[in-house]
């Protein structure tokens, strides 16, 4: 318990044999309950999650999918064990089966939720400077990129390391956002945060440990993973757009979100256009060198505004 509310954490795990152990073995005396979701592994993760239950007993749950689906897949099986168990007033967390999660910053993930000041919180590892020296190199800056594109498409324009994997959400939260139709895997908590920003829940970013070198190997691939997440967030931006500020509740950052794409749009193609007929024939005219930039000026001028509306109508979800 944690002031008074069960603490539900669930683990998704794929061919963690080495780590599992360590994960579960040093989760914290205020935990509940631990699931388990072992996503089909193919290692000894199984075996070694037989022997935990047998040291941790009724406080241990194993979920296992029948076939690999994902990271996210193994969240959302985990969350909706969570929702079926889940006592009022109670907070799930999201521990990786790695052990890159320090259970010691736990209770400052929780303490948002447990002050009524949040619905869901997550870990923030590039805070301070000690990041850049843990983190590779590599994932730090694809990290960075991913968290750009996420506050855009998510509306939470104060969060940062959107790949995190720590957080925590309040059982109420939970039993509203639509668990089917997240994205499967490691563009699930970019997903979520989208989920959370069309129903208005309240999202904190909290100063964690980032914990490398200890011999996980992560099953990240940078080449393929951002061109897909970053397909996925354009995707979600257009779809919560649309949800949001024209289903929902119209907002008038639609014109200018419409009118930007539009002139942006007829800015670039004019473009190439002026280019082409520079290169084939030498021709060029001056009027439409200056309706050119004129529509690309107001394009992202009103883009600009669009986002800038979008951040003042959620400026209360922090």
């Amino acid at each position: 318990m944690f002031e008074g509310h069960f603490v539900t954490v669930v683990v998704p795990a794929y061919n963690e044999e080495h780590l599992i152990d360590r994960t579960l073995d040093t989760m914290p005396a205020l935990v509940d309950r631990m699931i388990v979701v072992d996503d089909a592994s193919t290692d000894g993760t199984r075996d070694r999650l037989e022997a935990a239950r047998a040291r941790h007993g009724e406080r241990l749950r194993v979920i296992r999918h029948g076939h690999n689906g994902g990271v996210g897949a193994a969240i959302v099986t985990g969350y909706k064990a969570a929702i079926e168990e889940g006592v009022e007033g109670g907070f799930v967390v999201v521990m990786a089966g790695d052990a890159q999660m320090d259970p010691d910053d736990l209770p400052r993930l929780l303490q948002p939720l447990a002050k009524g000041e949040a619905d869901y919180s997550k870990g923030n590892r590039l805070f301070s400077g000690e990041a850049w020296n843990v983190i590779p190199r590599t994932r730090y800056l694809g990290n960075a990129t991913l968290s750009l594109l996420t506050k855009i498409a998510s509306g939470y324009w104060h969060v940062a390391d959107s790949q995190t994997g720590y957080t925590a959400i309040t059982i109420e939260a939970l039993r509203v956002v639509q668990l089917d139709r997240l994205y499967r895997r490691y563009g699930f908590p970019n997903h979520l945060l989208v989920e959370l920003n069309n129903w208005d829940f309240r999202v904190r970013d909290v100063p964690i440990k980032p914990v490398y070198g200890i011999g996980e190997k992560s099953g990240i691939r940078l080449h393929k993973v951002i061109p897909t997440i970053s397909w996925l967030l354009v995707k979600c931006y257009f779809w919560r757009m649309k949800e949001k500020y024209v289903i929902r509740d119209f907002h008038p950052l639609v014109f200018f979100l419409a009118g930007g794409l539009l002139l942006t749009g007829l800015g670039l193609g004019l473009g190439v256009y002026i280019v082409w007929l520079k290169l084939a024939y030498g021709a060029l005219s001056p009027n439409a060198v200056i309706f050119d930039a004129l529509c690309l000026i107001m394009g992202a001028q009103m883009l600009f505004f669009s986002m800038w509306m979008d951040m003042e109508h959620n400026k209360d979800l922090k």
